[in-house]
């Protein structure tokens, strides 16, 4: 009786090579050849890098584009996406942030309008800057500026491609605001993580005649999109500057005579009690759940308290950080009349 013949299995009445299989082992000594360079394989990571590096330089970029300036770069921590990864760029979404960058002069490269989009004087006045500046006018679906804005992203029928946020530094900050003869105000953050509560507070630093916000190199948020968006285009207007070490650097402020507040619901002065508001002044700001650092809370000069109602446990750091601002502004405006 004949087996029947499994699939894969060997025929045993076969005795030495079939003719012609010789081939195959040479074949298979040879191999496929030398293995292609990581950048030449389209499905690697630095391919996609290569890839995207020659779309960058044939959209008009001048070589790779550069490193970004933040450490952890301008990281979407709220999850909405809205980074373009291949140009190493940022997306400002919304009427009165994009305005606002335009105004500024960013070297913005490409602005996003919808189809039928609705016009008003902001929508007439950003075509009419872009067309001065010969920045690139793309009409696009709005289901596409939906993807570009993220999850839960608001752009109003508009948003404008720039380059990574470029932060300054804290000395450099503090020596501009001393030598237009004003009296310093800085916002500094300690361990604030979301970028909706930075770009709040960088807006009532424009609003309340602050002169820059302070950010620790870790741990941070970062001046991404969300944040462009919540400060309604004070972000273009209001230097960031990067502190390598928060502690280091507000220790090194005091040396040069700025008072260091934090602002904690435990202080020990309560802020319409305030003294040091017609001083040299930074003004830290802790998160809402930790609150401030151990270290950072050593260095300050004084904790400063908000009086608020029993029945509230505590206000988020960017409405604590708009008050404290408020009431300097309001001492500081007293006591020059």
């Amino acid at each position: 009786m004949v087996k029947p013949h499994r699939p894969g299995a060997g025929n045993s009445k076969k005795k030495g090579a079939t003719k012609g299989t010789g081939g195959h082992s040479r074949k298979a000594l040879e191999g496929r050849g030398p293995t292609p360079k990581a950048e030449d394989r389209s499905w690697h990571v630095a391919g996609k890098r290569k890839a995207a590096q020659e779309r960058y330089a044939a959209a008009g970029g001048k070589g790779k584009p550069g490193p970004r300036p933040h450490p952890q770069g301008n990281q979407n921590r709220s999850g909405r996406g809205s980074k373009d990864t291949a140009n190493d760029t940022e997306v400002v979404t919304g009427r009165n942030s994009v305005l606002e960058a335009l105004r500024t002069k960013i070297p913005a490269t490409a602005f996003y309008i919808a189809q039928r989009v609705e016009m008003d004087d902001r929508v007439k006045e950003m075509l009419a800057i872009t067309r001065h500046r010969e920045i690139p006018v793309l009409e696009v679906t709005r289901q596409e500026l939906d993807r570009m804005a993220g999850f839960d992203g608001v752009h109003q029928g508009v948003a404008l491609k720039v380059p990574p946020y470029e932060y300054a530094h804290p000395q450099d900050l503090l020596e501009q605001v001393i030598d237009r003869g004003e009296t310093p105000l800085f916002i500094a953050l300690d361990g604030i993580t979301d970028p909706r509560n930075l770009g709040a507070i960088i807006r009532s630093t424009a609003a309340f005649g602050g002169h820059g916000v302070i950010l620790p190199q870790r741990r941070s948020a970062s001046v991404n999109s969300a944040a462009w968006k919540t400060s309604a285009g004070a972000a273009a207007r209001i230097p960031v500057a990067l502190a390598s070490n928060l502690t280091n650097q507000l220790k090194e402020f005091k040396k040069q005579g700025v008072f260091v507040l934090g602002l904690d619901g435990g202080g020990d002065v309560s802020l319409p009690q305030l003294e040091l508001a017609d001083r040299p002044v930074v003004i830290v700001v802790g998160s809402e759940g930790k609150g401030l650092s151990r270290l950072v809370t050593e260095t300050c000069d004084q904790i400063v308290s908000i009086p608020i109602s029993a029945a509230t446990e505590s206000l988020n750091a960017g409405i604590a950080a708009s008050v404290a601002l408020y009431q300097v502004s309001t001492l500081r405006a007293a006591a020059q009349d």
